[in-house]
């Protein structure tokens, strides 16, 4: 390539820069104020789909930095309470509150996950045709407009943040591989840390060690508790050994609502729990 192309790209890019034009284009979004409360809250909170009633006055309260387990048996409304944080369903009342600045009922996806809230589903996503490097680059937080995408270039922050995260995953070593040829636990491992890359407030992390290995599960527990306290993280299993290994404190749903609250130990001796969901009620996926 000719110096004088090189000058041309050069200034091209200098031109397509985000804080020199179309600036108006990007949402500018306050940062969470939780200086005067929880990082997230939602109060009387009911949504119904057909006549059947999801979730039911719900109320519940994630403080910074903390770690929260979610369990309850199916139809509990898990799901559906994650679909209604990150602006996928529409409750027909109550209020979701993000800090005390966002009204998460007025927005919509997008702009909920540039808000920092990050949601991991139990099937990982990764662009299995690309290296464990490229998936962390791709979900790289920053400027996604079409020029600014085509004109980006990996800098020494970028490659800092992917070795950080990296780290934090556990996969420096694979970081040339394939993602399609990572076992099932790398892959989970990978797409939480794609969410890593955004710089998250919230995590919301659903049944990240279905089908894992005893080692893998192990390796998931010490990767969550470590990243609680940096972030906020929410996570919704079915596997009591595994809530059992990392829970500080456990909410248990059932039929919409708050059953009840605690650590690991007094919910399991609740005997509503036990009745409605550890007494040897199915747990399914």
């Amino acid at each position: 390539m000719s110096v004088k192309t090189n000058d041309r790209l050069e200034r091209l890019r200098e031109f397509t820069r985000p804080d020199r034009v179309f600036d108006f284009l990007v949402p500018v979004q306050s940062p969470v104020d939780v200086r005067h409360g929880p990082i997230l809250y939602l109060e009387d909170v009911s949504v119904s789909f057909d006549g059947f009633q999801a979730i039911d006055r719900l109320n519940l309260t994630i403080d910074d930095g903390e770690l929260r387990c979610i369990i309850g048996p199916n139809g509990a409304g898990k799901t559906t309470m994650m679909d209604i944080i990150t602006g996928k369903t529409r409750p027909d009342s109550g209020q979701v509150w993000f800090g005390s600045r966002h009204d998460l009922l007025t927005l919509d996806e997008p702009q909920i996950a540039n808000l920092g809230i990050g949601r991991k589903f139990q099937k990982p996503t990764v662009f299995e045709a690309l290296d464990v490097t490229e998936n962390l680059e791709l979900a790289m937080a920053g400027d996604r407009r079409v020029w600014r995408t085509l004109l980006a270039r990996l800098d020494h922050e970028g490659r800092s943040r992917i070795d950080e995260v990296l780290e934090t995953i556990g996969l420096g070593d694979e970081r040339h591989r394939l993602a399609g040829v990572l076992s099932h636990g790398q892959k989970q491992w990978l797409e939480i840390g794609m969410l890593l890359m955004q710089r998250p407030r919230l995590l919301l992390v659903d049944e990240p060690v279905a089908g894992m290995t005893e080692p893998e599960m192990q390796r998931t527990a010490e990767l969550l508790t470590r990243l609680a306290g940096q972030q906020s993280v929410v996570v919704v299993e079915h596997d009591m050994g595994f809530v059992r290994s990392i829970a500080r404190t456990v909410t248990v749903l059932h039929q919409g609502s708050v059953l009840a609250e605690g650590s690991m130990d007094e919910v399991a001796s609740d005997p509503q729990v036990v009745e409605v969901y550890l007494g040897g009620e199915e747990e399914a996926a």
